[in-house]
């Protein structure tokens, strides 16, 4: 028998032929490493950026952010006075020669420009606050009892919540005032909320202020409500309040400023007009002129 003898079949190359399908011609397994392996070429400004330095951007605009908005003022040239002057008003004498004569502003009409200036944003022009965030001044019990709570307030700030006229707000911060406004800026806002929208306390005094800015120095910023309230609700400030009630401006009325205007003597109009400035002027300072204000009114009037 002849029987034809199989040739062996020559050995396929290494991995050729291994993972193909049917018909190809190339192992798939073999072109795809390759593609692998190859990276794509570098281009320049393509680099990712640093996660720390995206960290180090965002801290620094967040603290910048902070800053301004506590130490800015508003922007306002009377909260950023590094000096603490006084603002003074100006205003033209009605004499022939129409010279300019400057008025200083009362501590209540000071107060109104640094409570525009700093605190109207949160607590609102009307002194009622916004509901649930900022607590209202008007008819506030911190506002119109003694003068130790407010100053204490102003000076060191506030942490929520606190409860205002049996309402709860919220955990917003009031800022502490001690290292932006001066001790007569600070005794001149307070004199000015302690007597508007209806309010009716004691004055407050830049000496007043001193002396507990001095207290306080050591003192932890911001309170809380459970601080305020340890405080007796009628305590005074250091050196006892001005006495006299309400601030004299409260007192001068539309038809106190017409009680001049019932002489009809040039003279003694005069004289009258200049009697009820200076009590009014000086009642914000001494102790009986209160009560020489009304005297003199009472004495016009008869």
């Amino acid at each position: 028998m002849n029987e034809e003898t199989p040739k062996p079949t020559p050995p396929k190359a290494f991995g050729v032929g291994q993972g193909m399908d049917y018909g190809e011609q190339a192992d798939v397994h073999q072109v795809h490493a390759a593609v692998q392996r190859e990276k794509r070429e570098p281009r320049v400004g393509a680099e990712p950026l640093s996660i720390w330095l995206i960290a180090v951007y965002g801290l620094a605009v967040f603290f910048g952010g902070a800053y301004l908005g506590r130490y800015s003022g508003n922007f306002s040239g009377e909260a950023l006075d590094p000096y603490g002057g006084e603002p003074q008003a100006m205003k033209k004498a009605s004499g022939p020669q129409g010279a300019q004569q400057v008025a200083e502003l009362s501590p209540r009409d000071r107060g109104k420009k640094i409570f525009s200036a700093n605190c109207q944003t949160c607590h609102q022009a009307n002194g009622l606050g916004v509901a649930g965030q900022y607590p209202p001044l008007a008819g506030s019990e911190f506002t119109t009892g003694g003068s130790r709570r407010p100053a204490m307030i102003v000076l060191k700030g506030l942490q929520g919540p606190v409860t205002v006229k049996g309402q709860k707000f919220g955990t917003a911060v009031m800022q502490p005032w001690d290292k932006t406004l001066t001790d007569q800026k600070i005794a001149d806002v307070l004199t000015y909320e302690r007597s508007e929208w209806g309010n009716s306390a004691s004055a407050v005094t830049v000496e007043q202020i001193a002396a507990l800015r001095k207290e306080l120095a050591s003192h932890p910023e911001s309170y809380t409500e459970p601080d305020i309230l340890g405080v007796p609700a009628d305590a005074e400030l250091p050196g006892g309040a001005p006495p006299g009630g309400a601030p004299p401006s409260r007192m001068m009325t539309t038809a106190d400023e017409q009680a001049c205007h019932r002489t009809t003597d040039a003279e003694e109009y005069r004289q009258c007009a200049i009697e009820l400035r200076s009590a009014r002027k000086l009642a914000n300072n001494c102790a009986p002129c209160p009560k020489k204000y009304a005297a003199i009114l009472g004495s016009r009037r008869k």
